[in-house]
């Protein structure tokens, strides 16, 4: 891992980080958060990764995160989610179908 840049922002309470990871496949969003988690010393709960970028032919990607201090400053700042209409439903049949 290297880090490309680190910087504080105390105005939104948070660390902009960008690293270069080697890996042999594009790693996931938990496998990220969980890299940036141990690096840094801190929770996963806390950690908003924006992207993880990757070039044809190559085995190291880009990743770029904000760490905030609390959980409660990443909810007041990060943008929601957003839910397909009809999402939820799909989630509770597959989830009866299992019982």
């Amino acid at each position: 891992m290297k880090i490309i840049e680190d910087k504080q922002n105390p105005l939104l309470k948070r660390k902009e980080v960008k690293i270069i990871v080697e890996a042999g496949k594009n790693p996931s969003m938990q496998e990220a958060s969980k890299l940036i988690a141990e690096h840094f010393k801190a929770q996963e709960d806390n950690i908003a990764l924006k992207q993880i970028k990757g070039k044809f032919g190559r085995k190291t990607f880009l990743i770029s995160a904000n760490i905030y201090n609390s959980k409660e400053d990443k909810e007041k700042i990060e943008p929601k989610k957003k839910v397909k209409k009809g999402a939820e439903e799909k989630k509770e049949e597959k989830a009866e179908e299992k019982k």
